[in-house]
């Protein structure tokens, strides 16, 4: 008779064992989770590139910069992570967020996901600080690259943006610095923002531009007239930044609303308190839309947008996981021909208030 060796293992070590290994397959299945839902979410393509994007991606400014005091970090890093979860892969930041702030934020939170997700940022101000001034230098862009491949943790930024066109600077210098860094493999795609027609046809004619961000919502059409027709013209991605209307178009703001004193807002003439109680007009004609379609401004207002072009992927912003749920369910909405027609119809009638810039940074725009 053969004998049969008895092992023993001490408890501790078959219960961290086994740990490890049911450990181990959360994650797996975690993973396998995360690989669904993103892949559950409607892609789109920025224009003729090739770049495939969620159609609804996450403006991450707001969380660092912009509307007060920035947000808690491992609270913005669990919304992060839930967006990704949710099927979004198309992330939004720049150097001046913070300044520098954000881009670290974004370089910590997406690391888990870094094969999974496409992040864009942004060059083209003074030490990284909106407040100096532009500086689209071949030289400070270069710094930039290479400043924000660390701060995102990443091995080349997947969209890299002029934030404005600096008119010190021809842009055919610009766009051929950028050629020169995506020939290096540190950058994978070009973009411009807030850029005007002449701009954009020069610098797509020294490198093909993938994507122009601009802001574009239900009270701001501005890029109808000439930047839309120009875009589908060239074959270039639009990313709607503010599809939201910086918060108005959803009604949680009104003419009493009260914004911290660092929230840009207050310069905004738009943000006026007169000019909020006028525009109120344009949040009564959305509700009564949201209500008849059983949704909510914000997912009518995406919805919109959404509809407008297959190549226009918007990026609203929140640093509040409920918005982000309601937001992202504006994809499961589909506007009909009668739908636009009748918000078409209503807007016709509406005048909005105030400009969407002060002076001095409406001077930066569609250069």
């Amino acid at each position: 008779m053969v004998s049969k060796a008895v092992i023993h293992i001490p408890i501790d070590i078959f219960i961290g064992f086994t740990f490890a290994v049911e450990n181990q397959m959360v994650q797996i299945n975690y993973h396998l989770q995360i690989k669904n839902k993103i892949e559950d979410m409607q892609k789109r393509k920025l224009g003729n590139s090739g770049l495939a994007v969620s159609e609804l991606g996450l403006g991450c400014m707001g969380m660092s910069f912009g509307y007060g005091p920035a947000a808690d970090r491992n609270e913005m890093i669990t919304l992060i992570h839930k967006a990704v979860e949710s099927g979004v892969t198309f992330f939004d930041t720049a150097e001046c967020y913070g300044p520098f702030t954000n881009e670290e934020l974004l370089g910590e939170a997406l690391a888990p996901f870094r094969n999974k997700v496409v992040i864009a940022t942004k060059f083209g101000f003074q030490n990284g600080d909106s407040m100096q001034g532009l500086d689209s230098s071949p030289a400070r862009i270069r710094t930039v690259a290479e400043q924000s491949l660390k701060r995102l943790q990443v091995d080349a930024i997947d969209l890299f943006y002029q934030h404005r066109v600096d008119p010190n600077i021809p842009i055919e210098d610009v766009a051929g610095t950028v050629k020169d860094l995506i020939a290096e493999g540190k950058v994978k795609h070009f973009g411009m923002s807030e850029a005007g027609v002449d701009s954009i046809r020069k610098a797509h004619a020294v490198q093909p531009v993938t994507a122009l961000q601009s802001e574009y919502s239900l009270w701001w059409r501005e890029p109808e007239n000439e930047i839309l027709p120009t875009l589908e013209e060239l074959g270039i991605g639009f990313v709607p930044f503010s599809p939201l209307g910086k918060g108005f178009l959803t009604g949680a703001i009104t003419e009493s609303t009260q914004f911290d004193k660092t929230d840009f807002r207050n310069i905004v003439p738009r943000f006026s308190e007169e000019n909020r109680k006028a525009n109120q007009l344009v949040v009564d004609a959305i509700t009564a839309i949201a209500t008849e379609k059983k949704a909510t401004n914000a997912q009518i207002a995406l919805a919109w947008v959404l509809a407008q072009k297959l190549w226009i992927v918007p990026i609203p912003g929140t640093t509040k996981l409920h918005r982000l749920e309601e937001n992202l369910a504006a994809s499961t909405i589909k506007l009909s021909a009668t739908d636009m027609q009748k918000i078409e119809n209503v807007l016709e009638t509406i005048n909005v208030q105030g400009a969407r810039y002060p002076a001095q940074l409406q001077s930066r725009i569609g250069k």
